[in-house]
């Protein structure tokens, strides 16, 4: 199976080759990057689907540069699980979404799920972010009643300072 082939499946195949396509992709670890904002995206659909996608999510690296603009948008879905894995590639992609700053900010602030803020402050440590809005964000963050998600925002000051 192709990568056009295989992305033209996950996104309009029906739900047995959508789950066919995130299978292959889950197998193929790190190789399948280029397919990093459709296997987020596949995080919404159907249970077998979304567990694929999840799984291949999970083996995953950076993503390219080209796929964040993308991630950026399924960042704010309303679909928590969708949100999470846009919000941790980010994340991944270390400096070069550092670009993407004020989205990670907002949805640490204003984020419904918890674990997406808890994401979106590790992904601001990962990017070194240096912005006055995402500073002000994990400061907020650090003293947070969220034990965790106080935690992790405070070791990502940490890293933006270095």
């Amino acid at each position: 199976m192709n990568s056009a082939t295989t992305l033209q499946q996950l996104q309009h195949g029906s739900p047995s080759e959508r789950a066919t396509a995130a299978e292959y992709l889950a197998q193929q670890g790190p190789a399948a990057a280029y397919a990093a904002s459709e296997l987020a995206s596949a995080c919404g659909d159907t249970e077998e689907v979304s567990n694929w996608a999840v799984a291949a999510l999970e083996e995953l690296g950076p993503p390219p540069s080209s796929t964040l603009d993308a991630l950026v948008r399924l960042a704010q879905a309303e679909k928590p699980l969708i949100a999470y894995w846009a919000v941790t590639l980010l994340g991944r992609a270390g400096p070069d979404a550092k670009v993407h700053q004020r989205t990670l900010a907002n949805l640490l602030q204003n984020s419904g799920d918890l674990a997406v803020q808890e994401k979106a402050a590790w992904s601001l440590g990962r990017i070194h972010a240096d912005s006055p809005q995402a500073t002000q964000a994990l400061q907020r963050a650090a003293v947070s009643a969220e034990s965790r998600l106080s935690r992790v925002a405070a070791k990502a000051l940490q890293q933006t300072q270095t």
